[in-house]
C-alpha cells in the first residue's frame, strides 16, 4: 500500500500541496486514456469505507509537524488520490477532522459522482473543489473518460452545476485536451456549460504531461488550445482561462527515508528524471539511488515525448 501522506509537491494550481492519497491504487469510476496511473483496474460507482479517518488525521498531522519543523510552506491539504476521491464513503469527515489543522483543504475529483446528494454534502466543507469537465456530450466523454458502464453524462453535469450552487468555496475546472480528436463544435458545447456555472473560479485547459495509460495519447497542438481558449473566453472572460501545457517545477520535500518517499510520490505523480535528479542532487544525496529502486522493482521507468519518468511498480 502505497502512503496515505505524501508530499509536499510542487502543483500548478495549488502551490505547495500536502497529497492526501485516500483510495487504493486505480479504484475509480473512469478509466481515462490519459490517467498518468495507467488503466483502471476496480471500476466502482458505490461508495466504501478504505481506511479510518483517525488515521489518516494522525498520518497528517505527524507529517505537518515535521515539516513545520523542518520550516517547509504548505499551502494544501489535498485529496488527490490513486482513484477517485469521492468513493470515499468517510471523505466528508476526514474533512471534518483535517480542519482542525488549519491548512485550506482541496480536494480533486472527476465530478462523476456529484449527482449524488451524499457526495455533494460531503464535500460542502473543502475549501477548494477542482472538477473535472473534459466533454459535454456522450460520445467524447466515453471515448476520453471511459466511464463506469452505470454513469450518464447529463447526470453529471447536472450534479456539478447544482453542486456549484451550494458550494461557498473555491471552485476551477479542468479540460484535458488530446490530439487525434476531432473536436468540432465540442470545445464550444464545453464553453457554453462552463458560462452556466456561476461560481466557477477558474478554468484550466490541461494537456498530458506524463506518460498516459494509451500509448496513442499525446498532447493537443497549439492550435485546438487555442481554439478552446478562444471559445472559453468568451464565455468566461480571458482573465478565469488558465493553461496547464507545462511541466509543474520538480520541487518536493522529504521528512523520513528519501526512497520511502519517493516511491511515495511516484505511487500518485509519476516524476520526471531530471526534475528528479537536479533535486537529489540539490540536497547532497547520489542520483544512483533511483536505479537502486529501479533495480529492487519498486520503480517501473516510463518515457512520455522526450522526457524519462518514474512511476511506482504496483
Amino acid at each position: 500500500m502505497a502512503s496515505l501522506v505524501f508530499g509536499p509537491v510542487s502543483s500548478r494550481r495549488l502551490g505547495r500541496s500536502l497529497g492526501i492519497n485516500n483510495i487504493p491504487y486505480k479504484t475509480c469510476t473512469y478509466s481515462c486514456v490519459y490517467c498518468q496511473l495507467g488503466r483502471t483496474t476496480h471500476m466502482l460507482i458505490r461508495r466504501r469505507r478504505f481506511y479510518k479517518p483517525e488515521k489518516i488525521l494522525t498520518e497528517v498531522e505527524r507529517k505537518v509537524e515535521e515539516l513545520r519543523l523542518k520550516g517547509e510552506r504548505i499551502d494544501h491539504l489535498t485529496f488527490v488520490p490513486d482513484g477517485e476521491p469521492t468513493l470515499d464513503a468517510n471523505l466528508g469527515r476526514e474533512i471534518l477532522l483535517l480542519k482542525r489543522i488549519g491548512i485550506p483543504i482541496a480536494v480533486i475529483t472527476n465530478a462523476s459522482l456529484l449527482w449524488k446528494h451524499d457526495i455533494r454534502e460531503s464535500l460542502l466543507e473543502a475549501d477548494l473543489i477542482s472538477l473535472k469537465i473534459d466533454a459535454a456530450s456522450q460520445d467524447l466523454w466515453e471515448k476520453v473518460n471511459r466511464p463506469h458502464r452505470s454513469l450518464q453524462l447529463n447526470d453529471i453535469l447536472r450534479g456539478i452545476k447544482e453542486f456549484t450552487e451550494i458550494f461557498d468555496g473555491t471552485i476551477i475546472s479542468e479540460t484535458m485536451l488530446i490530439d487525434g480528436i476531432n473536436y468540432g463544435e465540442e470545445l464550444k458545447r464545453i464553453a457554453d456549460y462552463l458560462g452556466k456555472l456561476d461560481k466557477l473560479d477558474a478554468a484550466y485547459i490541461a494537456v498530458p504531461t506524463r506518460p498516459p495509460a494509451e500509448g496513442w495519447v499525446k498532447p493537443a497542438r497549439g492550435g485546438i488550445l487555442n481554439e478552446a481558449f478562444q471559445a472559453f473566453s468568451r464565455e468566461l472572460g480571458g482573465e478565469r482561462v488558465k493553461f496547464l501545457v507545462k511541466h509543474g517545477e520538480g520541487t518536493f520535500a522529504f521528512t523520513r527515508g528519501i526512497e520511502d518517499e519517493i516511491v511515495s510520490i511516484a505511487a500518485v505523480h509519476p516524476i520526471r528524471k531530471d526534475d528528479l535528479t537536479k533535486f537529489l542532487s540539490g540536497i547532497g544525496v547520489d542520483p544512483c539511488i533511483i536505479e537502486k529502486l529501479v533495480q529492487e522493482g519498486k520503480l517501473i521507468k516510463l518515457r512520455y515525448g522526450e522526457d524519462e519518468f518514474y512511476r511506482r511498480r504496483f
